[in-house]
């Protein structure tokens, strides 16, 4: 008899933890092996996630993945893949938001996110799919150890205009930030470098709309969608 085994739920390795007191072996091994279909440079970054206690985000775009909704990553892996079966979708979306556990958690990271304008208003998946997205970004951003801020089309140039970026900084070590282009990405871990881009991030933060405009902004294409 053939037997399929489907994707595991992404709360079932804490709740083994729990009931055989394996301190944290499960779910370790579970963003392990999530980790394995994705390139080097993403594991890299997923590596540090889970261990952040600040993470700050800029994404020109696309929704970062942190704060993508099940449908909005399906329309992105399907367009980016159209001869993709249905189960392999599905299983890169699983992954997706297995990464996100890290912002639910009993002890999240401090969260700063900055998206262009541009973002909210492509309409990725159609009309259904970005009101859900949207409505998701007014979710996380009134978490209290969330910041999400919009820069507006009407924002000058700036320095990280090539590229998303992440800065990730954990307990035990200095910040890193990942940087990612079309099926690329990297790690930069150079302090002189990382003091420069960190900067940008910093300019770009002054630029962007304060947190409570964004909110109204983000309230108002929802509405409108």
């Amino acid at each position: 008899m053939e037997t399929f085994v489907g994707p595991v739920p992404a709360d079932l390795p804490p709740l083994l933890d729990q009931v055989f007191s394996t301190d944290g072996l499960f779910k370790r091994l579970y963003e392990e092996i999530m980790a394995q279909s994705f390139p080097e440079h993403s594991r890299k970054r997923m590596k540090l996630e889970p261990r952040a206690i600040a993470i700050a985000e800029w994404s020109p775009t696309v929704v970062p993945g942190l704060l993508q909704t099940a449908g909005y990553a399906y329309a992105l892996f399907r367009e980016g893949d159209p001869r993709a079966s249905e189960e392999e979708l599905a299983k890169k979306v699983q992954k997706r938001m297995a990464r996100q556990d890290v912002l639910s958690g009993s002890s999240p990271p401090d969260f700063s996110v900055i998206i262009c304008e541009s973002v909210l208003r492509r309409n990725v998946g159609g009309p259904e799919v970005m009101r859900e997205q949207l409505a998701a970004l007014l979710h996380h951003g009134a978490q209290p150890t969330t910041v999400l801020q919009v820069l507006p089309l009407s924002a000058g140039t700036h320095g990280l205009m090539d590229g998303s970026m992440s800065i990730l900084t954990t307990a035990d070590g200095q910040p890193v930030i990942y940087t990612e282009g079309i099926r690329s990405g990297a790690i930069i871990d150079e302090p002189s470098t990382v003091r420069h881009l960190s900067r940008s991030y910093d300019v770009l933060t002054a630029a962007a709309l304060a947190r409570d405009v964004s909110t109204c902004m983000i309230q108002k294409l929802t509405e409108a969608s």
